[in-house]
């Protein structure tokens, strides 16, 4: 396996896991592993859209990709949900 196969299997994982704890954190069930990494994918792009936009940085590095994750995915389920309820 060369280094870009390694991004995307670090990238997937990072997903999977800020999309199960953003479920957790917005107390639901989650919708499911492949939509959970989904959203968690997405959340890293929208968390660091966002923080890129304030001007802030939660560092580099495993654990600031994961917080930065967590965060965008907390934002987008939180959004999703919004639209749901509509």
């Amino acid at each position: 396996m060369n280094l870009m196969h390694h991004g995307i299997i670090i990238s997937l994982l990072i997903g999977g896991v800020a999309g199960w704890l953003a479920g957790l954190i917005m107390n639901g069930t989650g919708f499911g592993v492949l939509v959970d990494i989904l959203v968690g994918i997405v959340g890293g792009v929208v968390g660091s859209w966002l923080f890129a936009t304030l001007g802030v940085s939660l560092g580099g590095g495993l654990l600031g990709s994961l917080l930065t994750a967590v965060i965008g995915a907390v934002v987008l389920l939180f959004i999703i949900r919004l639209f749901r309820r509509a």
